[in-house]
């Protein structure tokens, strides 16, 4: 399966995780952080944008393989990842 996002084709197969958070800088730390957690402590931290990631890494490995799609906003986030969960509804 193959999703056709405006980045590029991203490919559905050997997936072990999908899910949607926010990447935040607090005190200079980047960091990716759960939606529900920003909905609580957003603001306090400084916003950097939304992600989609694709995450292919196996089990116990240390090195991340992951396809990351950056939004602007949530609504933009929860189309697409609509559109995605869609694929698995197959």
């Amino acid at each position: 399966m193959i999703y056709k996002s405006k980045d590029g084709d991203i490919s559905l197969e050997n997936l072990t995780r999908l899910y949607g958070a926010v990447v935040i800088d607090m005190q200079g730390e980047v960091a990716e952080m759960s939606l529900e957690w920003f909905d609580l402590y957003g603001e306090k931290v400084k916003f950097i944008n939304f992600v989609l990631v694709f995450d292919y890494t196996p089990p116990g490995e240390d090195i991340r393989d992951k396809k990351v799609l950056e939004f602007a906003t949530k609504e933009e986030l929860l189309e697409v990842m609509s559109e995605v969960a869609q694929f698995f509804q197959k």
